[in-house]
């Protein structure tokens, strides 16, 4: 019983310490902004592409 009167003490003493922290509060969620990439024009030899998992005996 000792055991568990310790480990109940514990176990509060460790909530005590978590609920004391303040969770954080944000005013304004702030995101930067994201790099963007000129868009690519294929040229006369770009290679073309093609989706090899098509099925052509439906």
């Amino acid at each position: 019983m000792a055991e568990d009167d310790l480990l109940s003490e514990m176990l509060d003493a460790w909530r005590d310490d978590i609920e004391s922290v303040p969770f954080p509060q944000f005013g304004e969620l702030l995101i930067p902004r994201q790099q963007t990439r000129s868009r690519c024009t294929p040229g006369p030899s770009a290679a073309r592409v093609t989706n090899a998992t098509r099925r052509t005996d439906a």
